[in-house]
């Protein structure tokens, strides 16, 4: 009856901490009902303990005593749930004490114990993994592979996978051969779905020794497929998918296709939700496979009850199955969902219908027919898709299906949306010479010109230029007008760029500007959303996770891995024009997207700090204000001296200079064993193949022979060649850009190429933050991609910033002292003579030196930066050196540029 009133009390207790009241004062008396043979009250006290340990770890370790003895007891029950929970109470305190009980329970001869125990290692290893691993913890997890039960190899598999997310060192200690993986695959057959899912996905990392293993492995996993729970169809399809990619018997690779159709269409007689996740899934399997599911698209046709998303993905794998023995089926489907009430679906249908005749070439004529008799019904947003899609057929047929313009310009009333109607701007200038009234239509939209969206705007510009230069005699007022308009009345950077790019073309060379803007345009590939390769095999190996359904790596979205600040890449208007002559066509604006909170600095220019002008126009660049080194001459007041008594008793005004060490000329002991050379980082990748669909750029800036060098290794990581490489740079601080065109021969698939590029300080200037950030364009014959990096200080430091001595001391006490900052040094191993020569190779110029108070040495210093900023500074090099801290002060009148000199000398100290 005792014991009924206690359990009683402490269920009472439990329901009151549930609510959210706090019970934190019956701690003690709580615990205090621990030892009972009942196992209801132990779960309630263990829970309990679970919850406040943490507030009282001190009365907690009252409990050890009673957890250690439980962990002893007969009953299997509560030896589980004493090690559970000891894992559970996540105090440092407690964890010395699990150790030994937890060592035992991994070794118990209960089944149940040893599963529960296996998670508690885990749990550990989140609270110490140093203790998991000193322990042996590891070593015996390893162990529990080849456990007898198949509940306890589950547990030991998802305990490993969690320890190898957060250690991956871990691997080391725990050991996966073939007679393990045999284990596994005998344990999969008997555990619960959950165990399936993590042995299957442990199985994923598992790499065979040979073909046989692999269809060995194939044959044990197949059964999965037919599994109730999706998570465990999916699990196994990863497997298959990545094990087929290292079989060479096309039979059996074949005989598994066929087997993994069922499945996956199965899962689409799932919930709304689950259709989905399937679908993606789907998605990244029919890009790498598409034999899978060719015969099954008719299980993507949609129904009229699916939900939005699902109809959209359906029909983006309609497309990716579209072949010439389904076409007529896949048209008559398409042509039924244009007529649907969801304007978003109906418009993705008629996309459809354009992207499947890009695709299946004999289908073209069918699907322009259909393209046709949707614009005869005259419903606004169908005409408008039809005529954006069309477009796109024009250029992936050229001169074939042109007898149609005339019943697209009949509709031209009707267009109101940008995209629509820049496209049949597009369309009218590419082909003015066969349309009469050309000059009439593009004038009616000229009418509206600062009405229009900037897409609208630039087709605009594009294609009445095109007209002039077919038509020069008749149109020449309408161009003069356009280009007014678009550099004269405009605030749109990028429409003012290509409006002078076209005026001065047209103006100096009408031959050059007739090959550049009637230039042949490439063929439009037939699907231009296919992911790339390498990121596609990452993926596959991700299915059935949420990296498989955003279609992106995990690292893309893991929290802690997204960049603080990134270019954004938006489609929108058809750059037909280009200085640079390697970059064909590029159809892409850009918006910075800052940190949100961020401070935001003004520039010059008067505005927001504008990304883009990735066009170099040959205008000359606005230079940065020259800054003032010497002040006012007629400035005679006393200013305080903070380099101590560096220059007691001189005075602006002139009295006699103080004793001071001179430099020689050339401060290089040419008899030295070893002259110091200037630094150069080691090269960083600045742009990753999983960025830029297979090109990886590594890179690092260098100064050599007064001049400055972009060092680049090119590697191609994709199954095709790469060839037609070029770059651009974006505005920055110091006026970077290429000083000429990037040459590289076509890169070999797996193969590499490195180049010079020299870098000119004449380009267009604009202040950015930080200072030396650098955005840049690279493009092949794939895409054009966007990225940063950072310029080192050092290579801006020009060989002519020696001052002379007797002018430093007036230019130091010129700058004002809130212009001043000191800095403490990392520790260097260098002597005074090679920290001199050190600076010296890098045009940090050593003006004079001389012996402080303290026997310390002063070095006294001037750089100049390409763009004439003068940096002056003094290095104090404590009694003692090499080993001991030093001091920097430096002195500027550009503030911005005090951090990035520090930076600069702090590198090629350390070096």
């Amino acid at each position: 009856d005792k014991k009924e009133k206690k359990k009683e009390a402490v269920k009472k207790v439990i329901a009151s901490m549930t609510v959210g009241k706090d019970v934190s004062a019956l701690f003690t008396d709580v615990t205090m009902c621990m030892q009972t043979d009942n196992l209801e009250l132990k779960k309630l006290v263990y829970l309990y303990l679970i919850n406040y340990a943490k507030t009282q770890p001190d009365l907690a370790i009252l409990a050890v005593n009673t957890f250690v003895k439980d962990c002893e007891d007969p009953n299997p029950l509560i030896r589980a749930l004493a090690v559970r929970t000891m894992g559970c109470i996540r105090v440092e305190k407690i964890t010395e004490y699990l150790c030994e009980p937890l060592r035992k329970c991994l070794k118990d001869e209960d089944p149940y114990v040893r599963k529960t125990a296996a998670v508690c290692v885990a749990k550990l290893h989140d609270i110490s993994a140093a203790r998991v691993e000193d322990q042996g913890f590891l070593e015996t997890l390893g162990e529990l592979l080849c456990d007898s039960n198949p509940m306890v190899v589950a547990n030991a598999v998802a305990a490993i996978s969690e320890i190898l997310d957060t250690n991956p060192n871990a691997a080391k200690q725990v050991n996966v051969d073939t007679p393990t993986v045999n284990k596994l695959l005998t344990a999969l057959n008997e555990c619960t779905e959950w165990g399936q899912i993590f042995i299957l996905d442990s199985l994923n990392n598992y790499s065979p020794r040979d073909e046989k293993e692999c269809i060995s492995i194939c044959e044990r996993i197949t059964p999965r497929l037919a599994h109730a729970n999706a998570a465990v169809v999916l699990s196994a399809v990863k497997v298959l998918m990545k094990l087929m990619d290292q079989i060479n018997n096309a039979e059996f690779v074949q005989m598994l296709q066929k087997k993994l159709a069922p499945p996956l269409v199965t899962l689409l007689s799932a919930e709304s939700e689950i259709q989905y996740v399937a679908l993606r899934n789907i998605n990244l399997v029919v890009q790498k496979r598409p034999d899978i599911l060719k015969h099954e698209i008719k299980a993507f046709f949609v129904k009229y009850n699916d939900p939005i998303y699902v109809k959209l993905e359906k029909l983006d794998i309609m497309i990716r199955l579209a072949a010439q023995t389904n076409i007529a089926q896949v048209l008559a489907e398409l042509k039924e969902y244009a007529t649907e009430v969801d304007v978003d679906f109906v418009r993705k249908a008629v996309r459809a219908i354009g992207r499947c005749a890009i695709k299946v070439e004999p289908s073209a004529e069918k699907c322009v027919t259909t393209l046709l008799e949707l614009i005869q019904t005259k419903v606004n947003y169908v005409v408008q898709e039809a005529i954006v899609v069309i477009k796109d057929i024009f250029r992936k047929y050229p001169n074939k299906y042109e007898t149609i313009i005339s019943t697209l310009c009949e509709n031209l009333d009707s267009l109101d949306e940008p995209e629509a109607r820049a496209a049949m701007i597009w369309i009218v200038g590419e082909y003015a010479e066969r349309i009469d009234n050309a000059d009439e239509i593009l004038q009616s939209f000229l009418d509206g010109f600062h009405d229009e969206n900037t897409q609208v705007q630039l087709q605009l510009l594009t294609a009445i230029v095109k007209l002039f230069l077919k038509k020069p005699q008749e149109t020449q007022e309408l161009v003069q007008k356009v280009l007014s308009l678009a550099t004269q009345d405009s605030d749109n950077p990028d429409l003012r760029d290509r409006g002078y790019i076209y005026w001065r073309l047209l103006s100096t060379d009408p031959a050059a500007a007739k090959e550049v803007v009637l230039a042949e345009k490439p063929l439009i590939s037939e699907e231009t959303d296919l992911i790339e390769p390498t990121l596609l095999d990452e993926l596959i190996c991700h299915i059935s996770s949420l990296a498989s359904v955003y279609h992106k790596p995990p690292s893309a979205f893991v929290e802690g891995r997204v960049p603080v600040r990134k270019i954004q890449v938006t489609r929108n208007a058809e750059h037909e024009a280009n200085t640079d002559p390697h970059i064909e066509e590029d159809d892409r604006t850009y918006n910075e997207i800052e940190e949100p909170g961020a401070p935001q600095e003004e520039t010059g220019g008067g505005g927001d700090l504008l990304i883009g002008d990735l066009l170099s126009l040959d205008y000359p660049a606005p230079t940065p204000a020259q800054q003032p080194v010497v002040n006012n001459a007629n400035q005679q007041q006393p200013v305080a001296d903070l380099l101590g008594d560096i220059f007691g008793g001189m005075s602006v005004g002139g009295a006699a200079p103080v004793a001071v060490a001179p430099v020689a000329a050339n401060p290089m002991d040419l008899f030295s064993l070893s002259t110091p050379t200037n630094y150069v980082a080691p090269p960083q990748v600045i742009l990753s193949a999983a960025r830029a669909k297979g090109l990886e750029v590594s890179a690092t800036f260098a100064r050599r022979n007064k001049g400055i060098f972009l060092d680049m290794t090119l590697s191609n990581k994709t199954m095709m060649a790469m060839k037609g490489f070029a770059i651009q740079f974006n505005k920055n601080s110091f006026g970077l850009a290429p000083g000429g065109p990037l040459t590289v021969n076509p890169i070999q698939p797996g193969s590499s190429a490195s180049v010079s590029l020299p870098i000119v300080t004449t380009g267009p200037v604009m202040k950015m933050d930080p200072l030396l950030k650098v955005q840049m364009a690279m493009k092949n014959e794939i895409d054009v991609f966007y990225f940063e990096c950072m310029v080192p200080a050092y290579v801006l430091f020009v060989e002519e910033g020696n001052m002379e001595r007797n002018l430093f001391p007036q230019k130091w006490r010129e700058i004002q002292d809130d212009k001043e900052k000191s800095f403490d040094l990392q520790h260097t191993n260098k002597t005074q003579e090679q920290i001199e020569q050190a600076l010296m190779a890098n045009n940090i110029f050593v003006v004079a030196t001389r012996q402080g108070g303290d026997g310390e040495h002063l070095i006294y210093t001037s750089v100049k930066f390409t763009n004439g900023i003068w940096v002056l500074g003094e290095l104090r090099l404590p009694a003692g050196m090499p080993g001991a801290p030093a001091t920097l002060a430096l002195k500027t009148q550009t503030s911005a540029a005090i951090q990035e000199v520090k930076a600069a000398v702090e590198i090629i100290l350390a070096n």
